[in-house]
């Protein structure tokens, strides 16, 4: 019989050819999205809003069917990675001077967000139309679901804003364990109402949920390391992270959701301090299909959010957003407040934090899932939950992207002169009897921060024999004891301030206020001279600069200074260094910093 006589069947709803149509479609709506500067993850999330009304075979979620969970083993996928590379950011050496922030907004994420929330629904909820059913045990699920953010949404936010700054920073540093707090308040509550026990019972299945998840996490993350030392080769570090990631996810899946998250964020704290250049590896690896990977998800998690529970619920719903928009702004102006934040991180990190995302449908679910709740509580949660979560899905990383805007850390991303001054390598309250304590202080910051392979002792030794042969005090209050390293390609470099001025034995007898220490390999010789004349110079040049980093209340507020946009002529743009290189030596010369055998170095 002829080949083309048969009668062939050409399935519409082949997983694939459902693939290929969610991508397109997702493309086509974030870069339409992005022609009117809107993120393109709220366009991904508005065509997969749009894609659920089509009902396409393959992906129907109608009549108590929903076939969009056949590719629930690719969302956790992705889930997973963000998780995974979220977690990656918690690199403890770079979190340096940051853990008051961090530490007091993860405790105002843990009592004023559920607290506000909670009673503003419990009280203000019944009086509104479809109200009755808000009693206290939905409020206080609600409550403990509104903590959790959107880390995949946050980051990919950042990455398109090519952000960096102090708010960034701190966004990148919080939103993976602000989800791990989440998790954990919904574990306790979801106990200490659905199974009526007592508070001590329902902290012993948090700590066990985490421990759990912790081990596992810890233990693929050796098992990547172990296998990256002895068996695998460079080339194939990327697929060992994916592999990890995966069997995270597949091993804590007995917890939910919310268990692979965890699990799979610990293994990227693990690999991240144990090992920092797997997690480079694993990024990279990925790079090249991350639009597809996002688009997708994104796509998809739109596809799953059914604006249609919106006018059931509508008063509900906007009571519940509003009330966690508050929540957020109240939970981060306090903790910023009262950990000396700088004023752009206290004014904009709290709307910053509006997205809600993948461990909130998460934690929905399992209240769906758990018998020891009430079918009516579990009906006002799911509808006011998933409904909230699709404006915010919408509008959150629109919100992200304009406080990111009007914090000024917009396209920050282009290599500086001072790039390696981050905040995690500056210090404020410098103290020292001598250059040597001065310098043994400072050193230490830098091998606390940074990896140089050459001995501690052996690089003070270095600094101070540069010194002792002549003076590295520049004047006018600033210090600039350096090395140059055989090794690295990199420039690095701490500084620390000192408000009251040290007594250093400066030729022009003041105070010093600065010390800038830096290790130089010599493939950068050139930016260390660019780093000394553009110091040297500004300190001349700009009183107000030079009175507000003398007087910095903290590394914060000096690292503002440093990456103003107005101070371009001290921290400008490496890519116009050539422009300046015609300037240096009559710079260095103006300041002092030239001797007949031409410039220091």
């Amino acid at each position: 019989m002829p080949f083309f006589s048969q009668t062939v069947d050409y399935p519409l709803d082949d997983p694939l050819l459902n693939f290929a149509t969610v991508l397109i479609a997702g493309i086509i709506g974030g870069e339409l999205f992005a022609l009117i500067r809107l993120p393109k993850v709220t366009g991904w999330i508005a065509t997969g809003i749009l894609l659920r009304q089509f009902q396409l075979p393959g992906m129907e979620t109608n009549a108590g069917v929903n076939e969009l969970d056949n590719f629930l083993p690719y969302m956790h996928f992705v889930l997973g990675f963000i998780a995974f590379t979220v977690g990656a950011t918690l690199y403890f050496s770079s979190l340096r001077n940051a853990e008051k922030r961090v530490g007091a907004l993860l405790l105002g994420e843990s009592l004023i967000t559920p607290v506000v929330v909670g009673t503003i629904l419990f009280f203000i909820g019944p009086l509104l139309p479809g109200g009755e059913l808000m009693t206290r045990n939905p409020a206080i699920l609600l409550a403990a679901i509104a903590i959790a953010g959107a880390p995949g949404t946050t980051v990919l936010v950042i990455q398109e804003a090519r952000a960096r700054g102090i708010l960034t920073r701190t966004l990148l540093a919080v939103i993976g364990l602000i989800d791990m707090v989440a998790v954990a308040v919904f574990v306790f509550v979801a106990a200490f109402l659905g199974d009526d026990v007592g508070w001590l019972i329902a902290l012993q299945e948090v700590v066990f949920q985490f421990g759990a998840t912790f081990l596992i996490g810890l233990s693929c993350a050796g098992i990547a390391i172990l296998l990256t030392r002895t068996v695998v080769s460079p080339a194939f570090l990327g697929p060992t992270m994916v592999a990890i990631v995966l069997a995270a996810w597949g091993l804590a899946s007995g917890f939910g959701a919310s268990g692979g998250i965890l699990a799979c964020t610990f293994a990227g704290i693990a690999v991240t301090n144990l090992r920092h250049d797997l997690v480079r590896s694993c990024e990279a690896y990925l790079q090249s299909i991350g639009g597809v990977l996002f688009a997708l998800f994104f796509t998809f998690a739109g596809m799953r959010l059914d604006f249609g529970l919106v006018p059931q619920a509508l008063a509900l719903v906007l009571l519940y957003f509003v009330a966690r928009l508050i929540a957020k702004v109240l939970s981060a102006y306090t903790s910023m407040t009262l950990s000396g934040g700088t004023k752009n991180v206290r004014s904009y990190l709290g709307i910053a934090l509006l997205p809600h995302g993948g461990v909130a449908v998460g934690l929905i679910l399992l209240v769906s899932s758990d018998p020891s709740f009430d079918p009516e509580v579990k009906g006002i949660v799911n509808t006011v939950g998933l409904a909230a979560l699709a404006i915010n899905q919408l509008l959150g990383p629109s919100a992200t992207r304009l406080s990111i805007l009007k914090a000024g850390e917009d396209h920050n991303d282009r290599p500086r002169l001072l790039d390696f001054l981050q905040e995690q390598r500056i210090s404020v309250g410098l103290d020292g009897d001598s250059k040597e304590d001065v310098i043994r202080n400072l050193v230490g910051q830098l091998y606390s921060t940074s990896t140089i392979k050459l001995p501690q002792d052996d690089f003070i030794k270095q600094v101070l024999e540069r010194d002792a042969e002549e003076t590295t005090c520049v004047g006018r209050g600033l210090m600039i004891p350096h090395a140059i390293l055989d090794e690295g390609a990199e420039m690095r470099g701490v500084l620390g301030l000192s408000s009251k001025g040290l007594d250093l034995g400066a030729p022009d007898g003041r105070l010093v206020h600065a010390v800038l220490l830096l290790a130089t390999p010599e493939l950068e010789r050139n930016r260390h001279l660019e780093v000394i004349a553009a110091f040297a110079t500004a300190i001349v040049k700009d009183m107000n600069l030079v009175e507000q980093l003398y007087h910095a209340r903290s590394p914060a507020h000096a690292y503002d200074v440093l990456h103003a946009d107005d101070q371009a002529e001290l921290n400008y743009f490496l890519e116009e260094a050539a422009d300046r290189a015609g300037l240096r030596e009559e710079e260095l010369s103006n300041v002092g910093m030239v001797n007949e055998r031409g410039l220091k170095t």
